[in-house]
């Protein structure tokens, strides 16, 4: 025991001596276990360099360099007027309008049928396990246990504007989780689109069919 306590206080000296108390001020540099996180050979923006010819550190993209991003297409409202890109904080992407907490009442995208089929199939995919394919919240998980899932005929949720819905389809709600990370920001607006044709499917009354096909419709 002795020895140890011998050894132990003798670890403790060199210690304090080589690294010094927590806070104390020293003129000698700090020990370093890892130098090159402190200094490394890096490149400073705006600043000049004689390791190119020009004397520049900032240097021009790679010819072939691929975009951090693309702007969004199909856009129908006004945010068509200027590139939209994922990571800009705009309605597109939030469901909300810029600089309030409010939702956007219709998406973004103008609605074609290829864009609807996309929605088709990507709620089918993601939607309908648990909501079913006609959105009734009777899907295969209901029949496995889930006591509770939405039906989104439910006249509270077909009241939700567009943008409520992509939120909730991005970040969850009650049980339901995220889908941000899975379902990109087109498909997501896609799967809005078709939910409303599916709650149109029950919800609609006859002056909701355009005026020239109600004569087509079986009493």
């Amino acid at each position: 025991m002795r020895y140890f306590m011998a050894g132990f206080t003798l670890l403790v000296v060199l210690i304090v001596g080589m690294a010094g108390f927590r806070g104390g001020m020293s003129r000698k540099p700090p020990i370093e276990v890892f130098p090159d996180m402190d200094r490394q050979p890096k490149l400073r923006p705006q600043t000049p360099n004689n390791f190119f010819p020009d004397g520049r550190s900032s240097r021009l993209l790679v010819p072939g360099t691929v975009a951090r991003s693309t702007p969004y297409k199909n856009l129908a409202n006004a945010e068509s007027q200027r590139p939209v890109y994922a990571f800009e904080d705009a309605p597109v992407n939030t469901g909300r309008i810029s600089g309030t907490t409010n939702f956007v009442e219709n998406g973004p995208f103008a609605v074609t049928q290829p864009f609807m089929e996309r929605g088709r199939e990507r709620y089918q995919i993601y939607c309908a396990p648990c909501h079913s394919s006609l959105g009734d919240g009777n899907g295969i998980t209901k029949k496995l246990g889930m006591a509770v899932v939405a039906s989104l005929h439910d006249p509270r949720i077909a009241r939700f504007p567009d943008g409520e819905l992509f939120y909730i389809i991005s970040n969850g709600r009650n049980l339901m989780g995220p889908y941000a990370a899975q379902i990109s920001v087109e498909d997501r607006w896609a799967i809005v689109a078709y939910v409303r044709a599916l709650q149109l499917s029950r919800l609609a009354s006859v002056n909701d069919v355009p005026e020239q096909l109600r004569s087509t419709l079986k009493k």
